[in-house]
């Protein structure tokens, strides 16, 4: 059995066509049963009513809700810790990710591969601003932490069971499930795919998510910040023995440093340094700090097989 995994947010215009598109995809393989896994991420639309008689006329449909928004990435989380199949796919429930590529990872996967990777190739009826996002959060990715990703980035992958088991042991809460998969080894492979414009509606993804998930795959995945932190120290430390030196010089000749402004000038200046160390630092305290309360990971209001 292969299970596919959809975060749903506030998708009543695109469930429909997203469950008859899925239908005619995996009927092309009667040989392999499926579970569709909805993750409701507690939408306040008319996503809820549509999951229900989805599940009502399709016993593979499978509804879980939360009872309260946590992010799409907690929902796919969900999603894989409720699975049951050999393997399990994430797609996206606004169509983006043609679901015809179930068929194309199911392929891969067949050939040994653990995890397999839809990369995307192009993105269609993206705004400017969010493909250069996506470019700039890939190549901080790749150059700040030792998990390479491919430059357009992807949405779409299927992890095998042993990877899946192998997941559930991951606790820890603020990062990027793809990263956590990507870390996690085993035999990888790729395909490329296209990356299509939403069937309807407008995408729930704000800046301040896409803020958040920076923070979290770098901090999650790099030592670099703090690395940085300690140079930036060292190097602070080091200019000031020298302008220290500096005006020791100038006291010993007779020709003391004059002006307030000097003086404001380095006072703004190493109080913004130590502001941002402080910043970094404070970063990962609250992420120690809120993985040490143990609070679970979501709150399901309810489950429906």
């Amino acid at each position: 059995m292969i299970s596919v995994i959809f975060p749903v947010f506030n998708e009543q215009d695109n469930l429909d066509k997203l469950y008859d598109t899925l239908n005619q995809v995996v009927n092309k393989v009667p040989r392999i049963k499926f579970e569709f896994i909805f993750v409701d991420d507690c939408s306040t639309d008319r996503s809820p009513e549509i999951l229900q008689k989805l599940n009502a006329k399709d016993e593979r449909v499978k509804i879980i809700r939360f009872s309260r928004n946590f992010g799409s990435h907690t929902a796919l989380s969900a999603g894989f810790h409720h699975s049951k199949g050999d393997c399990a796919i994430v797609l996206a429930s606004d169509l983006q990710d043609p679901p015809d590529l179930i068929l194309k990872l199911v392929e891969k996967w067949e050939r040994g591969s653990k995890v397999v990777w839809a990369v995307r190739s192009k993105r269609e009826g993206e705004s400017f601003s969010t493909k250069i996002f996506s470019k700039l959060y890939n190549f901080l990715l790749n150059i700040l932490t030792d998990i390479k990703v491919p430059p357009l980035g992807t949405d779409v992958f299927l992890a095998d069971r042993i990877v899946i088991d192998a997941y559930k042991n991951v606790v820890e809460k603020h990062s990027s499930i793809y990263l956590i998969f990507a870390w996690l080894g085993f035999p990888q492979d790729q395909i490329e795919y296209v990356k299509e414009a939403r069937y309807k509606g407008k995408s729930n993804w704000t800046i301040g998510d896409k803020f958040k998930l920076v923070i979290d795959s770098i901090l999650s995945f790099s030592y670099l910040p703090v690395r940085f932190i300690s140079i930036l120290g060292v190097m602070t430390a080091f200019l000031g023995f020298i302008y220290a030196s500096l005006v020791f010089w100038n006291f010993i000749h007779g020709e003391p440093v004059q002006g307030w402004s000097s003086l404001m000038v380095t006072i703004l200046i190493v109080g913004g340094i130590v502001m941002i160390m402080l910043g970094v630092l404070g970063e990962y305290l609250w992420r120690t700090f809120d993985e040490s309360r143990r609070r679970p990971h979501y709150i399901i209001e309810y489950q429906i097989e």
